[in-house]
């Protein structure tokens, strides 16, 4: 699939590229970034290379991982943020934020907007949110982006080859107003 370009009224996301390659590694040097992302630690510049040149680019071709950096109006990058496809129809969204751009909402409107793109041109049905127990600002991103937060799934997740509990949250098309492309009927308990 050919990397697409989507706009929310005060940001635009875009793939990243080469060109955004110095930037991605300058704001990967963020201690709580590398806490409590998977990036690798410490981060290198060819860490950095990989992720613009080569992973960001394969997983727009292969239709696995679709991944928008969030930029300002200014062109200046303020996040990132990536849809990992679970299975057909299920999406999980990570994401993170440049230090000097955390708590303005930024993230959680481009969370909003990837997930109703996914939604709407891509069949995605559900959309997860998974995150280190502890890791609460990636938490307060999911729930003001509308996301239900689901539990614990125990030693869910490897984190510099590490088993931690995580948090998991899901959003669904009727979450947004949308329509599912699949009926979907709640269990009434």
């Amino acid at each position: 699939m050919e990397p697409v370009t989507l706009t929310t009224d005060r940001l635009f996301l875009r793939t990243v590229g080469p060109q955004d390659t110095d930037t991605v590694y300058r704001i990967c040097q963020d201690p709580d970034i590398q806490r409590w992302t998977t990036i690798p630690s410490p981060y290198l510049p060819e860490h950095a290379r990989g992720f613009t040149e080569q992973m960001v680019p394969d997983g727009w071709a292969n239709g696995t991982m679709f991944t928008f950096g969030v930029f300002l109006p200014s062109g200046e990058l303020a996040g990132m943020l990536g849809i990992t496809m679970r299975s057909l129809a299920t999406g999980e969204v990570g994401f993170w934020s440049a230090k000097e751009h955390r708590g303005n909402g930024y993230i959680t409107e481009a969370t909003v907007a990837a997930c109703r793109w996914a939604f709407t041109e891509m069949s995605v049905d559900r959309m997860e949110w998974r995150a280190e127990v502890g890791n609460t600002a990636s938490r307060a991103v999911a729930e003001r982006a509308g996301f239900t937060i689901e539990g614990v799934l125990r030693s869910s997740l490897v984190n510099k080859g590490v088993l931690r509990d995580g948090w998991v949250g899901s959003l669904l098309p009727s979450d947004l107003g949308l329509a599912s492309t699949t009926p979907y009927v709640p269990a009434r308990g």
